[in-house]
């Protein structure tokens, strides 16, 4: 996921409250060979990683959203820091904590393209070693990539939507819009997702581009994200914000009705179940 091609799978900024970020298109191909996943425990490490997250989310060196001194806390504290390296090169990093109820929590994991799922899997492995039954972070609802990555691949759920979450972030990723978050669950048991061919029934509501928002069938919902909504708040910052309102309304009032995010389709489609019906 970012800068070098990278994408994010979740971010959240643990020590003022403001989170998610989600970047740019993956271009490149995946590396194949030479790549390492480890847990990161001293300064050196841990200072590269606060580098890496830097330059993901466009930030100064010099004021990095996870310091390397709160990524040294949050390990110390029990946490986890895991850096993937394709070869020598620092390629993709997270930082996750213990929850309640044998639950876990992501603040951040960002890897390039084809190693965001080596990145998860480390940190399931540590969270089940500890005996969690779940992980959980939020990301921007607009990303569809990172919506296809977390429902589709991993088998994620959708659970709660947070309006305007951290308040205006100014990253470089995200200036301009407004915050808001899914939460997702993921069962650390789980297999695995499937990806979404799409939707049926009419369209009952139109996008801000004039194309179809909402469809129905049913118990379903499906509901369209634009195609790179990075790319549209930095070219048409207005549009981008009609979108966030559209999708928002949509989420909110089908949230209220039990429905749950299950699934995304790769044309930017999410399917909405209800709660009964998403297990």
């Amino acid at each position: 996921m970012m800068k070098r091609t990278y994408g994010c799978v979740g971010r959240s900024h643990n020590t003022c409250g403001r989170a998610a970020a989600e970047t740019r298109a993956m271009t490149a191909a995946p590396p194949t060979t030479g790549v390492t996943v480890r847990t990161v425990h001293d300064v050196a490490g841990l200072a590269a990683v606060a580098d890496h997250f830097s330059d993901v989310w466009r930030t100064p060196r010099t004021a990095p959203p996870y310091p390397a001194e709160v990524l040294h806390s949050l390990a110390h504290a029990g946490g986890a820091v895991h850096a993937v390296h394709a070869g020598e090169r620092l390629a993709g990093a997270s930082v996750a904590v213990l929850g309640p109820e044998r639950g876990t929590y992501s603040l951040v994991a960002a890897a390039e393209r084809g190693l965001g799922h080596r990145l998860k899997l480390a940190q399931r492995d540590w969270a089940v070693a500890l005996g969690a039954r779940t992980m959980r972070w939020t990301f921007d609802p607009l990303v569809g990539r990172n919506a296809r990555f977390n429902l589709a691949k991993l088998g994620a759920v959708g659970t709660e939507y947070l309006v305007d979450f951290y308040g205006p972030m100014a990253d470089g990723v995200n200036d301009g819009d407004e915050s808001d978050r899914l939460t997702v669950t993921w069962d650390l048991t789980a297999p695995g997702g499937s990806y979404d061919a799409g939707r049926e029934g009419p369209v009952l509501r139109t996008a801000p581009d004039g194309g179809p928002l909402v469809r129905r069938a049913g118990r379903h919902l499906w509901c369209r994200v634009p195609d790179d909504i990075v790319a549209l708040r930095a070219g048409a910052p207005g549009l981008a914000l009609a979108w966030r309102h559209a999708v928002r309304e949509v989420f909110l009032d089908a949230f209220a009705g039990g429905f749950r995010a299950t699934g995304m389709s790769r044309d930017g489609w999410y399917t909405l179940t209800r709660a009964e019906e998403a297990a």
